[in-house]
């Protein structure tokens, strides 16, 4: 027994845990509410949803999906410009077709947008920077999602008005106890908290809250809202969901705001539980929230395919830009000693030469939080 009591747990298990622990609970959550939905209501409303596709709905969500990229893109130029590292619209609407499209393929549904962030700052020689622009922007587009959504529930009819007071009540405790930890933080001590703490409040105090950024976030916000909701409406009345418009849209806004806790396989799992749950509490039954949503989940696939589409451009470039640094380096091929392109270095998914990965030294990793 005392033998068994001095056993240590090695060393080299504490850097695995931080290190996949999270990507493992976002998968085993959206493997979890998929198991337990087809238990619930069988594969029919997967397979239905996916029969039901028809090219106008396609086309609906490919031309509703570029606007709200577009917006999405604006709202991300205004938040980095307001931190001192711009970007220009083109780039940034095709930064931001690659990040959705990698969050509709790859599990927790948030690889894209670091992709996008890290890409950014490595170009604008600030990471730290860039990753804190692309956290402010999808924040905001969240808590817009969440005001949205309380707001069609006052409003409109809908069987899950109820547990509206709980979700204000939880989204108001959660961002009470973050203010509080960021006040308490800022004046105490040195650690990485303290100057996380510190540069959130120099972000809101010196750019975000300025009068000539918030309202721009906040209407660019609210457009790409309206556009993923149209979106949603339409594949549920493609689906065959004959409730009332008002109805629906309250419906299908609770499920929106359930997407954006990232616990999910590209985007499947809490979308579709939050579909069952609402769909059967409206009377509709599961079995219609889950068929609209998976017609939803296809015809988006195909909206963001353009940001596969750069992936694979960027790809190109990148080989194109490897053989060339190789041949550079052969005897006989001239003297130049030009720096070795960027994309030499290894990478998962990247942008033009600029790899998926953590920053690699010290200073980078500091000014994360700067």
């Amino acid at each position: 027994m005392a033998r068994l009591h001095s056993v240590t747990v090695p060393a080299r298990i504490g850097p695995v845990v931080r290190r996949f622990g999270l990507p493992f609970l976002r998968l085993g959550a959206g493997v979890t509410v998929l198991w337990f939905l087809l238990r619930l209501v069988g594969a029919a409303p997967f397979e239905d949803g996916v029969r039901a596709v028809t090219w106008p709905a396609v086309g609906a969500a490919v031309t509703l999906t570029a606007l709200t990229t577009v917006c999405s893109a604006w709202r991300w130029r205004v938040v980095a410009r307001a931190l001192g590292i711009g970007i220009d619209l083109a780039s940034a609407t095709g930064a931001y077709y690659r990040s959705l499209f990698l969050n509709s393929v790859l599990v927790g549904g948030v690889v894209g947008d670091v992709h996008r962030a890290v890409t950014h700052g490595r170009r604008a020689g600030d990471v730290g920077r860039g990753v804190r622009a692309v956290a402010w922007e999808r924040l905001w587009g969240q808590v817009t999602q969440a005001a949205v959504t309380a707001v069609v529930l006052l409003t409109l009819p809908s069987p899950v008005r109820p547990a509206l007071p709980f979700i204000l009540a939880g989204v108001a405790g959660v961002a009470g106890c973050a203010a509080l930890v960021v006040r308490v933080a800022a004046r105490r001590g040195q650690s990485r908290l303290v100057r996380t703490a510190r540069a959130v409040a120099d972000d809101l105090r010196r750019g975000l809250l300025a009068s000539g950024v918030w309202p721009q976030v906040m209407l660019a916000s609210v457009l790409v809202v309206a556009g993923h909701t149209a979106t949603f409406v339409i594949a549920a009345r493609v689906a065959g969901c004959t409730a009332p418009l008002g109805e629906l849209v309250a419906l299908l806004m609770v499920v929106q705001t359930a997407t954006v806790i990232p616990l999910t396989i590209g985007g499947w799992g809490l979308r579709e539980g939050a579909a069952a749950w609402a769909f059967a509490a409206a009377g509709l039954g599961a079995a219609t929230g889950i068929r609209a949503t998976t017609l939803y989940a296809v015809v988006m696939l195909a909206a963001v395919a353009p940001g596969a589409g750069l992936l694979l451009g960027d790809a190109v470039r990148r080989r194109r830009g490897l053989r060339h640094s190789t041949d550079s380096r052969r005897p006989g091929l001239g003297t130049s000693h030009a720096a070795p392109f960027l994309a030499d270095r290894p990478s998962l998914v990247s942008d033009v030469g600029a790899p998926l990965t953590a920053p690699s030294t010290r200073s980078e990793d500091e000014r994360l939080v700067q």
